[in-house]
């Protein structure tokens, strides 16, 4: 079903869209009395108890931190966080009265309907002429099996040199709600040695007998926790493998400290003869630092880029590889919020899917989130992340929600 009525020629901002536009402005209007902004979002349950009491008692020296915590944790909220979040500031007279600079700001969400939205998975090729009915079937990949395939989880929280990477399980979390919302059955391997990883991955890829999964220890994703696995897997019409670790350039590193490199692991889904997932889409979330620098920022200023087919593709197509960040470079995790990437690709997932956006759509907002974020609020533009997306997908890869 669709929700709301049909807006010939129109485009929506949404609220999140809104607040990051005016982001700026509104950090340094907040900065006159952060503690009354605060208590305010608490009041109005736009944020937990649990972190009301994190922000107050944040760790850092100066007002402007304080801020650009809150509004960060607002905007990784969502679309109607941010909708009660714009709301609260154009309609409270305290804040009014605290912070007279907001009515300068453009805060209304005065949207302009892009196309309704639609509330699940639709499929509205009905009211195409046969021409284009069949041009997009052709251009983009059809998900019909239920569920829509596997999405498997390696998550190493606890190495054996004692480092535990806080955060991880929020990550996993995170992204177990987001795929099984998708559609897919969530497995889970905790806590992977480098051979370990490896020899999950090879299972994965083949769907070998289910002992040798129980070996591996794989948990299932049920009811808003991981329990035991329930029966064997299935391949399905798509695979998506998220990977959260330590890193380095072009690696991710098993609980040994011990190197697999993300080529090694994208080419264990390579097409063969025998492969199950030919001609299916394979994405790749990695969560990992690749390399030890820190990547810094620069200023903006003014800027102004044959149709015979075949019967065979190539072996390593339909592959899309999202990582943190680009090499060399270090990738940011909140002890408590999980990562940046992770966080921003669950919740731009939640928004783009359900109006049907393609998953390099989804990411690009992703990166542009991301890339927005500051490590150092203190001094702009000195800590930075710039998460890298590449692919060789042949059609559109759209993900949708299914109907309850």
């Amino acid at each position: 079903m669709q929700s709301g009525g049909k807006t010939s020629g129109q485009f929506i901002m949404s609220a999140k869209d809104t607040v990051r536009r005016n982001k700026t402005v509104i950090q340094a209007t907040l900065c006159g009395d952060h503690r009354l902004i605060l208590n305010k979002v608490h009041e109005k349950d736009l944020i937990t108890g649990r972190e009301y009491n994190n922000l107050k008692n944040i760790n850092k020296e100066d007002v402007e931190g304080h801020v650009v915590e809150l509004v960060d944790k607002i905007m990784n909220k969502g679309e109607e966080s941010c909708r009660a979040f714009l709301d609260l500031l154009q309609t409270d007279e305290d804040i009014k009265t605290t912070y007279p600079e907001l009515k300068n700001i453009q805060l209304n969400v005065t949207s302009l309907l892009r196309t309704p939205v639609q509330a699940c998975s639709v499929d509205n090729s009905d009211v195409l002429p046969p021409e284009s009915k069949k041009r997009k079937q052709d251009d983009q990949y059809q998900l019909n099996s239920r569920p829509v395939g596997l999405c498997v989880i390696i998550n190493n929280e606890n190495f054996m040199d004692g480092d535990v990477r806080r955060g991880t399980n929020k990550d996993a979390e995170s992204l177990a709600e987001v795929f099984s919302w998708l559609g897919f059955r969530v497995l889970m391997c905790k806590d992977q040695t480098k051979d370990q990883m490896d020899r999950a991955l090879m299972r994965f890829a083949s769907l070998s007998e289910l002992s040798q999964l129980q070996e591996l220890d794989v948990k299932e994703w049920s009811n808003g926790g991981f329990i035991d696995l329930q029966g064997a897997p299935m391949n399905g019409d798509a695979f998506i493998c998220c990977i959260l670790s330590h890193g380095r350039k072009g690696e991710v590193l098993g609980i040994d400290r011990k190197p697999l490199s993300i080529k090694q692991i994208t080419r264990t889904f390579k097409g063969t003869d025998q492969s199950a997932l030919n001609g299916k889409p394979k994405v790749f979330l990695i969560q990992a630092c690749q390399g030890g620098q820190t990547q810094g920022g620069v200023l903006l200023k003014d800027l102004q880029a044959d149709d015979s087919q075949s019967l065979y593709i190539p072996e390593e197509a339909d592959i899309l590889v999202a990582i943190a960040t680009v090499e060399d470079h270090v990738a940011f995790r909140h002890k408590i919020d999980g990562g940046w990437f992770i966080q921003s690709v669950c919740e731009q997932l939640k928004e783009g899917c359900p109006s049907g956006e393609d998953i390099t759509t989804i990411l690009h907002r992703v990166n542009d989130e991301v890339c927005q974020k500051e490590g150092s609020p203190i001094h702009p533009g000195r800590v930075k992340q710039m998460p890298e997306v590449r692919f060789t997908l042949r059609k559109r890869l759209v993900l949708s929600p299914l109907c309850n």
